[in-house]
């Protein structure tokens, strides 16, 4: 018999987004009640994959946790999912809404470029890697949303991803210079006479902040596209997309004169957030 874990897991689930994505914790909260465990367990999956880069000090050990997602997903693992509390809100959220499990093996498979320091090859890939790891998100929110029922936008939830995941890659930079990673396309980073070693370095200068300019000005074409589809989304399903609220903000706030790629981490209050999403985006 498999084992139960001994808290809920929702609340569990609950508790992981609250603390380590609180856009979506706010932007769940607008959502029916009854939806907002579905929410908070898929955005737990996603911060249980994100975060395994940072747990690792080598690629190996995240790979074996990658792997077992992946044997968890194709069902080989169930005892110790269901003991596993993230595993088993998922696992329930499965079983109460026909969600495509290979989505979230796509989004597995994407979180292994983490492991690594590899370049990220061009902006094809760039974007492919948004859209595997975010923008799959925003299209499986809106299916819980829509109780099963087909609830289109998959355009607007694909540029969607793509503005919320550029954006959340700028704002991350800090940590992942510390680390030894950059996710700017190699094109872009020859274009702007640099290298992987200058950047995380530290040596990146003007040349970098041209960089980032491009990055923020490619965050806002997609985030222009998603809003420009807004008719197609449904009423149900709009809370899926209320992240999107706090795209401009972030970019703007990586605009100001007192902004320093490596040090500045760019936040907002709870205040803020629960106003921005309220009034949409």
């Amino acid at each position: 018999m498999a084992k139960k874990p001994a808290t809920n897991p929702f609340d569990h689930a609950q508790a992981l987004v609250v603390r380590f994505d609180p856009d979506r914790h706010i932007a769940t909260l607008f959502a029916p009640a009854e939806r907002r465990p579905y929410l908070y367990a898929l955005y737990a999956f996603a911060l249980e994959l994100g975060g395994i880069r940072a747990a690792v000090k080598e690629p190996m050990p995240g790979e074996i946790r990658l792997q077992w997602w992946r044997d968890v997903l194709n069902g080989e693992r169930d005892g110790e999912a269901w003991a596993h509390p993230v595993a088993a809100a998922l696992f329930k959220t499965l079983e109460d809404n026909p969600l495509p499990r290979q989505a979230l093996l796509n989004l597995v498979e994407a979180r292994v470029f983490d492991l690594y320091d590899d370049p990220m090859p061009d902006w094809t890939s760039l974007e492919g890697y948004c859209g595997e790891t975010q923008s799959s998100l925003f299209r499986l929110a809106t299916l819980i949303l829509a109780k099963g029922k087909e609830p289109g936008a998959v355009d607007a939830a694909g540029h969607a991803g793509v503005a919320w995941a550029l954006t959340g890659l700028l704002r991350a930079f800090p940590w992942h210079a510390r680390r030894g990673q950059i996710y700017l396309p190699a094109p872009l980073v020859a274009a702007i006479g640099l290298d992987r070693d200058a950047i995380v370095a530290g040596r990146g200068g003007e040349r970098l902040r041209a960089a980032l300019a491009e990055v923020r000005a490619r965050a806002r074409d997609h985030l222009s596209k998603a809003r420009a589809l807004k008719p197609s989304i449904r009423p149900d399903i709009r809370p899926a997309f209320l992240p999107l609220a706090m795209v401009e903000r972030y970019l703007r706030a990586m605009e100001a004169r007192t902004y320093k790629p490596y040090e500045t981490l760019v936040d907002a209050t709870s205040t803020l957030r629960v106003w921005s999403m309220w009034r949409g985006w």
